[in-house]
């Protein structure tokens, strides 16, 4: 785990990159650079900091190739809040669901996420010591700690004179005294009866809980409406008023554990620093990919039919690049500073075709290449998580041992090479489909009937060679 990634330097950024991804060292590049001048505003004070602005980068490039893996990686690495949204979404004919906006609230919502996440680690040792306090309290209730007796409330009083004594919020002289009466061992019986729960003793014993579980609002779908369009979750605001359902459920002891240690943790975490911290990485760090950009370019002459729309979908996007203020159900986002990365095949088209102020907020534009025999060579071998390190790892839990030879690789990338240009090219997910074509019958017989099987170049061209000849069958099976 990288310490501090905002101070990795582009070539260090690159360096971690090549650690997944194959080859398209100019994206690489241009990425890297953007993440380390946000390390550099970082440092800077004043008027000058609020000015910079992020470079957004334009990915040009074949399905396939590396486009989205490059943006989720870099965001990993950066640690930053990251959603991917679709450019052709906003163009679906009758569509009248999420509008423009949504792709900021979309990012915020990954911003509180990933906040979350990290503060429920921090608290994670607390929330699971008062959670074993708690299924303690629940196996051996004698030893529970005395209770203060709780002031005398005149209102309660009145209350309970009138409506009983459920309205009584001060305990009864007999509470006190049962509550009071703990045995003298209890603290060596908890003792004995946390190391126990640690050690998992009890985790299959069924205990009875309450948890607490939100009411249910039979006008969930207008809320969600509200959501998209003013930012407010009108469930949400309306679930607040409502008091929390507490519910009996007999579960084990491990499970009960897990549930307490969830709510402990809840208790711990303060979620209005939690919003505030969030809403400042989604506007400061926060990392938008745009797909299919190219769909919605044209329209720049027409007066009419689907150009029309495509164009007025880049008019609503490009607010957004550009910088504006949007609201969200946690707080008011500026967009200024959030990375914008868009990408498309512009097969079709062309990026002059996208009208001009739009082009003008993507000045970066990276052409990604085609990949190669070679590539394919490397990406089945090269990355971190390469394909054939994956399946032999998956056949190597049934006790299979499964090796791939350098001719056997080669002729791989061969077949997914030639598969690619007879029919559409697909990049590298062709080796997916190749790669689980080949070893589908390994993977059915793997628990019977092999020990080790040798992937070489002759067992490829058994499998594979006759669908990859007959172009027509390789269409619907490869």
């Amino acid at each position: 785990m990288i310490e501090n990634p905002q101070a990795l330097t582009p070539r260090q950024i690159v360096a971690e990159l090549d650690r997944y991804i194959v080859g398209q060292a100019k994206a690489k590049r241009a990425v890297a650079i953007a993440m380390r001048n946000r390390y550099r505003r970082e440092r800077l004070g004043g008027e000058m900091k609020r000015e910079i602005i992020p470079k957004n980068i334009l990915m040009i490039g074949p399905t396939g190739v590396g486009k989205t893996e490059i943006a989720r990686r870099l965001a990993a690495l950066a640690g930053a809040p990251f959603v991917k949204v679709e450019a052709t979404k906003y163009t679906e004919v009758g569509y009248v669901g999420r509008d423009v906006d949504s792709m900021v609230r979309d990012l915020v919502e990954a911003a509180v996420r990933m906040v979350q996440d990290e503060r429920r680690a921090d608290v994670a040792e607390s929330a699971e010591a008062a959670a074993v306090e708690r299924v303690i309290d629940l196996l051996f209730p004698e030893t529970r700690a005395p209770q203060p007796a709780q002031p005398v409330n005149p209102m309660a009083q009145a209350l309970g004179s009138i409506f009983g004594q459920g309205f009584q919020q001060q305990m009864t002289p007999q509470q006190q005294a049962a509550t009071a009466s703990v045995p003298a061992d209890a603290k060596q019986t908890r003792e004995q009866a946390r190391e126990d729960v640690l050690r998992g003793f009890y985790d299959v014993r069924l205990v009875d809980i309450e948890v607490e579980e939100a009411q249910s609002l039979p006008i969930g779908v207008i809320g969600q409406g509200f959501d998209q369009g003013g930012g407010g979750d009108m469930g949400e605001m309306l679930g607040g008023l409502l008091p929390k359902k507490r519910v009996q459920k007999r579960v084990t002891v491990a499970e009960a554990r897990r549930i307490f240690a969830q709510e402990e943790a809840n208790k711990l975490i303060d979620m209005d620093a939690v919003k505030r911290e969030a809403l400042r990485r989604a506007g400061e760090n926060g990392i938008i990919f745009i797909d299919e950009i190219d769909k919605v370019a044209g329209g720049r002459e027409g007066g009419r039919g689907p150009d029309v729309s495509r164009e007025g979908v880049q008019r609503d996007i490009l607010p957004i690049v550009e910088g504006s203020t949007v609201n969200t159900k946690y707080g008011q986002v500026k967009t200024d500073h959030v990375l914008f990365i868009a990408a498309g095949a512009f097969h079709m088209s062309k990026p002059s075709d996208l009208i001009p102020e739009l082009q003008g907020r993507f000045p970066i534009r990276v052409e990604l290449d085609t990949l190669t025999a070679e590539d394919f060579k490397r990406i089945l071998t090269q990355p971190k998580n390469a394909l054939t390190e994956q399946y032999r790892q998956l056949l190597g839990v049934e006790d299979v041992k499964l090796e791939f030879t350098p001719d056997g690789i080669e002729q791989i990338a061969l077949f997914a090479m030639q598969v690619n240009d007879q029919t559409e090219n697909i990049g590298a997910r062709r080796l997916h489909t190749v790669l689980e074509r080949l070893l589908e019958d390994v993977s059915y017989a793997a628990p019977e009937e092999h020990d080790s099987v040798v992937i070489d170049a002759q067992y490829v061209k058994t499998k594979l060679a006759d669908i990859v000849r007959n172009a027509n069958l390789s269409t619907y099976i490869l």
